[in-house]
């Protein structure tokens, strides 16, 4: 009977030991972690085939001396009713336009800027109707992808916009956008963000005649194949916005100017050498916020945005401006573009991560993966990387890496992996709990045979030689590791704290086996057992004393 039941102790002990070798650490699958429908919304794909090009030139030699005459004669007429509008104003930007000085410009424009869209080859089609001021002082147009989209601001009769400063230095352009009336946003000016939106305010809930404000609230151009982050300018105000959609449904897209595809001046020129372009402009109902919404801008922007992307059919992602300079990043870095495409605004709020740190994990996966053509991070390179084989424990942490099990990491799933798996691994404590468990003679100081044993011990492998990291640890060159030589390694190499803690994990399941197996929960066996489960020894977990496990089974027999 007793050896029936030291059996059946060790059966358990056994299989718990191999289910926590089998899953060491735990990282959660949260679903708003998940790679999002449309993965790079800021690349033009398409491109033309030789019979496009060729039919493209063909009709360019007719049409675009033609049509770019008629484009500067119709500029060069509006500017006088532009000037009107703007000269002999002493008050510019602060009180609104009124009377003639409005009207006159204003009825004038509107028929030019029609009159201009219209010798570019554009077909419009226009469904409901604008929104008087009165009933919605703020145009919300997505998706913005293209400089064409300013034909909206024409067909909703000339509201103002937001525009940068130097806009309004262009020659003829400059003047025209000043009779509109623009808010202006300065590049130089680091508070010109917050003066914006109080000017958006203002005019929003003003009793004076200001015209409505037309936003594009994505705030940089996509490819119209979703919806991204709509910034809150337009939404912080609370007051009721008329959401509008563009669709340009043609055979072949000129139009998109994203960040990477066709360039200014090669979408103008594919958009002029077409026979016609058709663009279809939406007005839906108005948006009246609920109290809810007017206290929360961005829940106002998500359930603007939610109903436009019904409309147009298509999803929305939380891609946002910061991961264009992290696409444009990563094209420096040499990794392919879409790399960078994080979610920025989601991660980073969800994670408690800033700009820098994300740009600083850029360059450690730029480092890792730079040698792979498609920016992605293998096993072996990962292995390579830490500077040890392949194996068990090194193969588990690689898969909380790859949260969608396709045998790679790329750049989202390291910074994630990075922020929940490592990042949390390399607190103070538990970085100098992993010290005192290098440092096994307990004299401050870790060499490298004590370094060698612990990580050996930690990966399973008796006989792996660690001197390449050991070296790249001991910055001093004393073939010892002070603490801060350690802690410093540590935190700037997150990837290596839960291999650090590993062994410390080990231990800790170790000491808990015989409690979890002596629980008082499940009847213990009557029959004394007398083999001793042991684990191992060490300043953290010290071992149990013979007469500890002597006075705890008497207590069980009792």
């Amino acid at each position: 009977m007793t050896l029936c039941t030291e059996a059946a102790v060790e059966a358990v002990v056994a299989r718990d030991m191999a289910h926590q070798h089998q899953r060491v650490f735990t990282l959660p699958r949260q679903q708003s972690f998940t790679p999002p429908q449309v993965l790079n919304p800021f690349v033009q794909e398409q491109r033309l085939s030789a019979k496009d090009k060729y039919r493209a030139v063909l009709l360019g030699i007719i049409l675009l001396p033609l049509r770019v005459s008629c484009m500067l004669l119709i500029l060069i007429v509006a500017w006088p009713f532009a000037f009107l509008a703007t000269s002999c104003s002493y008050h510019k930007g602060i009180v609104p336009l009124v009377g003639w000085k409005r009207s006159v410009p204003n009825i004038s424009l509107r028929f030019l800027g029609r009159a201009l869209f219209f010798v570019m080859g554009f077909r419009v089609k226009v469904r409901g109707e604008p929104a008087s001021r009165a009933e919605a002082p703020i145009f919300a147009v997505a998706p913005h992808s293209t400089f064409f989209d300013g034909i909206a601001c024409v067909i909703a009769g000339l509201p103002s916009i937001v525009s940068r400063t130097e806009n309004l230095r262009v020659p003829i352009l400059g003047r025209i956008l000043q009779s509109l009336q623009p808010i202006v946003v300065s590049r130089v000016d680091p508070n010109s963000r917050n003066k914006t939106i109080n000017e958006i305010s203002k005019r929003a809930t003003s009793e004076d005649s200001w015209p409505q404000v037309l936003i594009f609230p994505e705030g940089t151009c996509t490819n119209r194949s979703c919806l991204i982050t709509f910034k809150q300018g337009a939404f912080i105000p609370g007051a009721p916005v008329q959401p509008v959609v563009l669709r340009y449904p043609n055979k072949k897209d000129t139009v998109s100017w994203t960040w990477q595809g066709n360039t200014f001046l090669e979408a103008l020129i594919l958009t002029l050498c077409q026979l016609y372009t058709n663009v279809e402009i939406e007005f839906l109902p108005v948006y009246r916020p609920t109290f809810e919404e007017k206290n929360s801008p961005a829940l106002f922007a998500n359930h603007v945005r939610l109903r436009m992307a019904n409309v147009l059919g298509v999803p929305v992602t939380d891609h946002t401006y910061e991961d264009c300079r992290l696409m444009i990043s990563a094209g420096q870095l040499t990794l392919p573009m879409e790399a960078g495409l994080v979610e920025f605004t989601k991660i980073s709020k969800k994670l408690n991560l800033n700009w820098a740190s994300v740009r600083d994990q850029l360059d450690q996966f730029a480092a890792v993966a730079s040698a792979s053509k498609g920016g992605r991070i293998r096993i072996d390179e990962f292995a390579r990387y830490l500077k040890l084989p392949v194996s068990d424990v090194l193969e588990e942490l690689f898969a909380l890496f790859d949260r969608n099990g396709d045998g790679t990491i790329d750049f989202r799933e390291y910074v994630i992996g990075l922020s929940v798996l490592c990042n949390p691994a390399n607190t103070e404590e538990t970085i100098h709990m992993a010290f005192q468990l290098f440092d096994l003679d307990n004299d401050g100081v870790i060499t490298e045979d004590e370094f060698a044993s612990v990580v050996r011990s930690s990966l399973g492998l008796p006989d792996l030689d660690v001197s390449k990291l050991f070296k790249e640890i001991d910055a001093d060159k004393t073939h010892k590791l002070s603490y801060e030589e350690f802690k410093d390694f540590a935190l700037k190499h997150p990837e290596y704290a839960k291999l650090f803690t590993t062994y410390l994990e080990l231990q800790r399941c170790q000491v808990q086996i015989p409690s979890e197996v002596n629980d008082p929960v499940s009847p213990a066996p009557k029959t004394p057992v007398s083999k001793k489960i042991s684990g191992p020894s060490n300043k953290i977990y010290p071992q149990n004393s013979e007469d500890d496990n002597a006075g705890s089974l008497d207590k069980k027999d009792d």
